[in-house]
């Protein structure tokens, strides 16, 4: 296949979408076991998978790939990496909660350039490629011009049954004091979807894996909002360390918060 972004970007689209259709048919019949406490994962999240795969090896067989559902192809030296959720928010659909998507980024010499989520519930498509945008159905899309924390409606990922003491609780709770309000959803992809198109105005994790948030990386990237670890120094996709905001003064004061020792003034 050629390496056109536009054409890969259609491709992870078309992917996603098959992806998306195989959760809905699945969802009436489904059955589930434990992947560790309180982590579901269906059958449907592995079929899912293998539907994205196939598909998509099959016009790409030279690239890697890896995948929630323990997928791992990294055979050779293909400069290219598929990073594939075919389910983020397995809990929500495993409860029958409407705020799950499915997820596909790709990676060329390991820079994101290409992100796609797809939302079955509202046929929802997300997509942006490097240096080309972000849509939602074909539409641009852009961030919130909220730049103060008060007014400011966030969303926050933590680690499954973290306790109170937590450090992610503790920072949760600090934003929580500040903050309009802040939100847990169960679906890191969604939230940052959220973000690139104006319905919140931040979201955080420390605990996400690669296919968790490489798709909504570069969508908010895209849409003009911004993305760093906490701390603010560069976003790396292979660490657990992610803050995306709709690009205002707000960045800041969130990260300030997030930070040891940060305040909101």
């Amino acid at each position: 296949m050629s390496e056109d972004l536009e054409e890969l970007q259609l491709l992870a689209e078309q992917a996603a979408r098959l992806g998306g259709q195989i959760l809905q048919e699945w969802a009436p019949r489904f059955t589930s076991r434990e992947k560790s406490p309180a982590n579901l994962v269906t059958e449907a999240d592995e079929a899912s998978q293998q539907a994205i795969f196939d598909l998509i090896h099959s016009r790409c067989p030279e690239h890697r790939f890896l995948g929630e559902e323990g997928l791992l192809q990294d055979a050779g030296d293909s400069p290219w990496r598929w990073i594939i959720d075919p389910l983020d928010g397995t809990s929500n659909y495993v409860h029958r909660f409407p705020y799950y998507a499915v997820s596909i980024g790709l990676e060329r010499a390991g820079a994101l350039v290409v992100g796609v989520i797809f939302d079955p519930n509202r046929d929802e498509m997300f997509s942006a490629r490097l240096d080309g945008g972000a849509t939602l159905n074909g539409a641009a899309i852009g961030p919130s011009v909220e730049s103060e924390i008060g007014r400011a409606m966030c969303m926050a990922s933590l680690p499954v049954k973290a306790k109170r003491e937590h450090p992610a609780v503790q920072r949760f709770l600090k934003v929580l004091d500040h903050a309009q309000t802040v939100q847990r959803t169960g679906s890191a992809a969604l939230n940052l979807c959220c973000v690139a198109c104006g319905r919140i105005d931040a979201f955080w994790s420390s605990s996400l894996k690669p296919w968790d948030q490489a798709a909504g990386a570069l969508i908010v990237q895209e849409s003009g909002g911004r993305v760093t670890k906490a701390d603010r120094s560069l976003f790396d996709v292979d660490k657990p360390d992610l803050l995306a905001t709709n690009g205002s003064a707000l960045h800041a004061t969130i990260g300030a918060l997030l930070c040891d020792g940060g305040t909101a003034d």
